[in-house]
């Protein structure tokens, strides 16, 4: 069915202003046959921004789930988010299709004994994955968040058998952690010295210059922040204080392992953003750096202003940041309070923040599998829909990740739309849905709107609704649906 720009583009309301729309199968969904409660008013409620914001979309069945939690929606927000940031196992479906992907638990070493291609591909698959298919919501966000803070671009090197331990034993293991240890981890993560040159980082001599990339991007990207204040100095003795640890390639015995070899490490006395480290420390000039950069002021705001850009809008209020720096620095960088206090701010909940941020592409296609309960493997399919719309999972080619603000997706409109006619219409290979049943069970194409879009749907909208013949593939297109 050829649908027409206005049916594809009505449904967002009068306050839309973006010129975008923007065997191994799991699924994200209630038990199969069982109706669900949607919205009822015209207006998105906390609870559903809070699943829209805080995870990849409501499944179905789930928003009535987190009301039951409390007799207030408030209340029962916070307990969700208390559970959210207490994370225990996942669902055994979601465990079955993730254990079918063999490489991703392998040791490090034996990483190597697969093919590249198969490394990422699974890799890929198992994101998407458990976006979509997750219990755990809020952790699925923050290590998609820490992945693009974080950046490692698999197609680097031996990045590409690498980055899949990097994800297993830093990124996710750490995310709902305290900072200073997933910078550490991602420091000295094999991963992390292939990508930013840390691996060549040596001074055998006194004439030797330092490699300066990892230093740099750790003060620009992963710390202070490109405004941080640190200067060419403070980078070069950063690059001092790193120096010596490399990683053994895949040519040679126990390949990937991290080591420190003294003997390329300059142990002189190092200056760095003001503080003094002494002579002689050897690899604990590692954690000393690591000490003074992440407790720096600038390090707390930094970071504060990335988490309000993803949790509130991409121009994120000063107060809110604020709020956020402090409850960063004062607990130490420990990331489950920092985002309590977040999850706080009236910046966060206030009805006039809700569905203002467009989603980036993985988002979106993690969001229309989960709020429809799809069944898929996240395959290739699903990967070459990502990567028209330029978001490939861990292929980022800079440092600083995908970026997290609108214009930066407004060219993907195409694309989109084919994505959500390819879902709606069963086009997409390895993923699959009931869409009579879902209907039915919303209580009706209304009932479906109201669903995807976390409130109930306009005049408009049900007059464009009632005219398609393919009202998901619409709803799944519209403006409104690009929106969390």
């Amino acid at each position: 069915m050829l649908l027409s720009r206005r049916q594809l583009v009505v449904g967002a309301g009068s306050t839309v202003t973006l010129a975008v729309v923007a065997g191994r199968a799991t699924r994200a969904a209630a038990a199969p046959g069982a109706t669900f409660a949607v919205p009822r008013s015209p207006e998105v409620d906390l609870v559903d921004h809070v699943l829209a914001r805080c995870g990849f979309g409501a499944a179905p069945g789930e928003r009535e789930r987190v009301r039951n939690l409390a007799a207030r929606s408030d209340e029962a927000v916070d307990r969700w988010i208390d559970e959210q940031l207490a994370p225990g196992d996942e669902q055994p479906e979601l465990r079955r299709s993730l254990g079918r992907l063999d490489s991703l638990e392998q040791p490090v070493g034996e990483l190597y004994e697969w093919k590249p291609e198969v490394v990422l591909r699974e890799l890929s698959s198992a994101a998407l994955l458990r976006a979509a298919g997750s219990r755990w919501q809020l952790r699925e966000v923050m290590v998609d968040f820490w992945s693009d803070h974080f950046n490692i671009d698999a197609s680097k090197g031996e990045c590409a058998w690498l980055k899949a331990a990097d994800d297993r034993d830093v990124i996710r293991r750490h995310a709902l952690g305290r900072f200073r240890d997933l910078v550490r981890a991602s420091a000295l993560s094999p991963a992390m010295l292939w990508y930013l040159d840390g691996r060549t980082n040596r001074r055998a001599t006194a004439s030797e210059r330092p490699n300066e990339n990892y230093a740099r991007e750790l003060l620009e990207l992963h710390t202070l922040g490109a405004d941080g204040g640190y200067a060419q100095t403070d980078v070069m003795e950063a690059a001092r204080c790193l120096t010596g640890w490399t990683v053994r390639d895949r040519h040679r015995f126990r390949k990937g392992r991290v080591e420190f070899d003294p003997a390329l490490h300059d142990d002189g006395e190092k200056h760095v953003l003001g503080g003094r480290i002494p002579a002689g420390g050897g690899a604990r000039d590692l954690d000393a750096l690591l000490d003074v950069a992440t407790a720096h002021p600038a390090t707390a705001r930094h970071l504060a202003t990335k988490l309000c850009r993803r949790f509130i809008g991409d121009e994120p209020p000063a107060s809110a940041v604020d709020a956020v720096a402090v409850a960063f620095r004062n607990s130490g960088g420990d990331v489950r309070t920092t985002l309590r206090a977040l999850f706080r701010t009236d910046s966060f909940r206030s009805p006039a923040a809700r569905r203002t941020k467009m989603k980036r592409p993985f988002q979106l296609v993690a969001s229309a599998l989960r709020t429809t309960g799809a069944r898929t493997d996240g395959g290739a399919p699903l990967l070459a829909a990502l990567r028209s719309m330029g978001q490939s999972p861990f292929q980022y080619p800079t440092p600083e990740g995908a970026p997290d603000v609108a214009r930066a997706w407004s060219g993907t409109l195409l694309w989109r739309w084919r994505l959500a006619m390819g879902l709606a219409e069963g086009t997409l290979s390895g993923s699959s849905l009931d869409v009579p049943g879902l209907v039915c069970r919303a209580g009706g194409i209304e009932g479906l709107a109201a669903h995807l879009l976390g409130r109930s749907p306009h005049l408009a909208e049900r007059a464009v609704l009632a005219r398609s013949a393919s009202p998901l593939g619409v709803l799944l297109a519209s403006p409104a649906f690009q929106r969390c």
